[in-house]
């Protein structure tokens, strides 16, 4: 988008704005802009055009302007979208309400906490758990330099026992997947956390606790990763009040993906492994 000015672009659209400050004085406060635009013109153009030619003192969140890094997300009009990929030719007539992300804690205008989400996150475990039995090979220590002086192996980690020291020069071969495997989880590892799923989900409205579409869309990429062994962990953490339970299959968490991640698929599975592995994770307990 230019910067011409509304008068010079030839056309506008209404743009109005949510606006919260941080000591909770603007609560409530609507700003209504005439936002010069052209049919190549996103949401995040339209925001980005009034902090530089109207109020400055707009605050919203962006990064990538790609899709990709998911720091952008608004409601819009009702609905959470990434404002990066929305454009605002398709409200040309209606005009748009922006506002922040639903279920989350506004910090200022329209941005939001994350650090809930992230807690909720990091229960699930959102990394490979390898299996305890399993040791990767690892690649020889760099040989001595010739030449070079007496090495002191407690100081010098490159030498000192122990895999870590090794295992930072990386495994000499990796796990290999087949096609078939990567397949079982890719569809879930598309997820860039961009929390839409959770401002779309009305489940957060009666149970705010609940860990989530995203999250738990994440825990089952962990679980269909053939490399992973963490299964069981993340099943004594989505078993419970506010795990994969609180879900009822509305769906509308699938329905504003961006990236074509199925949450709701994601839920349904988890639920359905919580309750499959009951009895393995019962005895693991009492042995």
């Amino acid at each position: 988008m230019n910067d011409a000015t509304p008068s010079e672009a030839g056309q506008t659209v209404r743009l109005e704005v949510a606006r919260t400050s941080p000591d909770g004085a603007d609560t409530g406060r609507r700003d209504v802009f005439d936002v010069p635009y052209d049919d190549r013109t996103s949401v995040l153009d339209a925001l980005q055009w009034v902090k530089d030619h109207a109020d400055p003192t707009l605050t919203f969140r962006w990064s990538c302007k790609m899709a990709v890094c998911g720091s952008c997300g608004v409601m819009v009009n009702g609905r959470p979208v990434l404002g990066c990929e929305t454009f605002v030719r398709g409200y040309r007539t209606s005009g748009l309400v922006v506002e922040p992300l639903a279920h989350a804690e506004v910090l200022r205008d329209l941005v939001v906490d994350t650090d809930t989400f992230l807690g909720k996150l990091a229960a699930v475990q959102p990394w490979l758990v390898p299996d305890g039995a399993t040791r990767l090979p690892l690649v020889d220590a760099p040989a001595p330099v010739a030449g070079a002086g007496a090495v002191d192996e407690a100081a010098d980690p490159l030498t000192a026992d122990g895999d870590d020291a090794l295992r930072a020069h990386g495994p000499a071969s990796g796990h290999r997947q087949t096609p078939g495997e990567l397949a079982a989880f890719r569809g879930f590892a598309e997820c860039i956390d961009c929390m839409l799923c959770y401002a779309a989900c009305p489940q957060l409205d009666v149970a705010p606790d609940f860990l989530g579409p995203a999250v738990v869309a994440t825990a089952r990429r962990w679980d269909e990763d053939s490399r992973d062994a963490g299964e069981l962990d993340r099943a004594d953490v989505l078993d419970t009040e506010f795990g994969a339970w609180p879900c009822i299959q509305v769906g509308a968490c699938t329905q504003v993906c961006p990236k074509g991640v199925d949450p709701a698929r994601a839920l349904r599975d988890a639920q359905r492994v919580a309750t499959d592995t009951w009895d393995a994770r019962e005895r693991r307990r009492t042995t």
